[in-house]
């Protein structure tokens, strides 16, 4: 929702004035295998356009996500690729977790520590559960996302850094997915989960979404959409 990607390059803005280089930014559009890249092109050691023809950028990245990697740059701010990469996801959701073990042990450097614990309770995958009907494939590699994405925030968060997290809001609504596990491995983390509302009129707020996140941002459903 181009509201949305707006607001977060405003928060991004807002929070570099009051944090300066205590803030990090991470996003779910980056896969880990992305981050020498990344780092490549801050140092300006590759060109825009080889950075942009190597790293699998999502269709909406120049309007969406390019401003606030643009801000990263510019500031000198630590830029994350969290994601895990699709090719292990695609992997997953065919065989399992389990074939996760049989990857070569330098491709264990763009994954979160194995095993990865699973918990289908959490709302969200008890969902996929039922589109999938019972098959526990799919949310397999949906958790594999969310603890890549919760162990890579949590490697590079310095102490005392306020880590801004851009992702698509099943990885975090309803304070599961990423929130999930950034609180098992520390549930003394203070977390902040921004959520999107889509209603036909904004000025009552839906009590459907009062418990999805933290903040809740309502935005008309005609709004048109960059992706």
């Amino acid at each position: 929702n181009p509201i949305v990607h707006w607001l977060q390059l405003e928060t991004a803005k807002a929070l570099f004035e009051i944090k300066q280089d205590k803030l990090a930014i991470g996003m779910e559009m980056f896969e880990s295998d992305n981050q020498l890249l990344i780092n490549e092109y801050f140092l300006g050691l590759i060109s825009e356009k080889n950075f942009e023809k190597d790293c699998r950028l999502w269709p909406n990245y120049r309007t969406d996500y390019k401003p606030l990697l643009d801000l990263a740059k510019e500031k000198g701010l630590k830029f994350v690729a969290t994601n895990v990469p699709r090719r292990y996801a695609s992997l997953v959701s065919q065989q399992g977790l389990a074939a996760l073990d049989g990857l070569p042990e330098a491709s264990l450097a763009f994954l979160p520590p194995l095993p990865i614990t699973v918990d289908l309770n959490q709302q969200g995958y008890r969902e996929m559960l039922e589109m999938g009907n019972g098959n526990e494939l799919f949310p397999q590699a949906q958790a594999l996302k969310d603890a890549a994405m919760a162990y890579f925030i949590l490697q590079n968060r310095e102490p005392g850094e306020c880590f801004l997290h851009l992702n698509g809001a099943f990885h975090s609504d309803r304070r599961e997915g990423i929130a999930w596990y950034l609180r098992q491995a520390d549930p003394n983390l203070k977390i902040a989960v921004v959520t999107t509302a889509q209603q036909a009129d904004i000025e009552k707020f839906d009590p459907e979404y009062r418990d999805r996140a933290d903040f809740v941002v309502c935005v008309p459903e005609s709004m048109t959409r960059t992706h």
